[in-house]
């Protein structure tokens, strides 16, 4: 499905920013486990009040925390291209997700998969959102650590 044109006339702030990434990847060709810790804030130009969206692509969720506590099913809303946390507690907060990824079926060659026995990533321009839930937008700028 294609994605819509963005025009400049419609930016908007994000409503929350991410500061830090921390990847953990665990490979696997069929059952690859991801865990993002996103060290999350509010932004003060951002909306009041406003949830936390996170995009996805295709992915499965396995765990969402917050702080280190497992979020119960009812304090956010899951599909394999959203996540959504409707009423943060907190104005900053560490967000844990565990996904889990099939990188030999991704045949986007888009995130993580497999080519010839080899795994590769592409995260640009919207591939990251296939490896974890993610505000996936340019202005959302982090510093990542990865471990694989």
């Amino acid at each position: 499905m294609p994605i819509p044109p963005l025009s400049t006339s419609n930016y908007r702030s994000p409503d929350w920013l991410v500061d830090t990434v921390h990847l953990d990847i665990a490979l696997h060709p069929t059952a690859t486990r991801s865990v993002a810790k996103l060290k999350i804030r509010r932004n003060p130009a951002g909306k009041a009040g406003a949830p936390l969206r996170l995009d996805g692509d295709g992915l499965t969720l396995v765990r969402v925390a917050v702080d280190g506590a497992p979020l119960a099913g009812g304090a956010y809303e899951a599909t394999p291209s959203s996540l959504i946390l409707p009423a943060p507690a907190r104005d900053a907060f560490t967000l844990e997700v565990e996904t889990l990824l099939e990188p030999t079926s991704n045949t986007q060659l888009m995130g993580l998969y497999r080519s010839n026995g080899t795994y590769c990533t592409q995260c640009e321009p919207e591939g990251f959102r296939r490896i974890t839930y993610f505000p996936d937008r340019t202005d959302v700028l982090a510093v990542y650590t990865t471990r694989i």
